[in-house]
This record gives structure tokens, sequence and C-alpha cells, in this order.
């Protein structure tokens, strides 16, 4: 159960890292769209587990590599916007969240 605090540092990490995704555009990432879905905090508020949504989905694992790369050059520039609201700016780890595929799967079996 996380609490107050990680939910809300969450979503500002959700919402800063989405904007600094999306100025970074669609070349950065093969023409693939890229949108984060959740960021999860853990209770030390030291790393954060980073769920991002891919479209197309066939381009996930090669979206992934890249986002692995540049983490740390986004940490960086994370870090220059939250600066005021955290300490200490928390380590990224990406991971895709294929919950919308999973729907869609769910979906085609039930037609």
């Amino acid at each position: 159960m996380d609490s107050t605090r990680q939910l809300k540092i969450g979503r500002l990490l959700q919402k800063d890292l989405g904007e600094l995704i999306q100025r970074q555009g669609l070349q950065a990432y093969d023409g693939a769209m890229v949108s984060v879905t959740t960021v999860r905090v853990s209770p030390d508020l030291s790393f954060a587990r980073v769920y991002v949504s891919i479209f197309p989905s066939a381009k996930a694992k090669e979206v992934k590599v890249k986002l692995d790369a540049h983490a740390k050059m986004l940490r960086f520039e994370l870090g220059q916007r939250v600066r005021h609201q955290l300490r200490i700016v928390p380590e990224l780890a990406f991971y895709i969240d294929d919950s919308l595929d999973y729907v869609e799967r769910i979906d085609n079996l039930l037609k």
C-alpha cells in the first residue's frame, strides 16, 4: 500500500516525465508514440518504476531499450524540473505497460 506522499510524487513524476518524453518527439523512438501510464515510487523515494505504454506495440522492445539508454539523461532533466519539490530525484526503471494489449486480446476472444 503506497502512502499519500508516494502517490503525490508518483503523479508529479508521471506528468513531468510524460512532458519530457513528448518533447523529445517521435523521431527519438523510431516513430512510436510513448506515454507514461503509471509511476510507482519506493517508500524511501529513491527508486521509481515507470510504466510506459507504446504504440505500436510491435516496437515496444526497441523503445524500451532506448528509454533505458536515456534513463540518466531523463533523470537529470527531471531533476531540473522537480528540484524545488524533491531532495533526491529517484532512479528510473522503465517497464512496458501492456494492459491495453491485454484488454484488446480479451475483447477479441469475447467476440
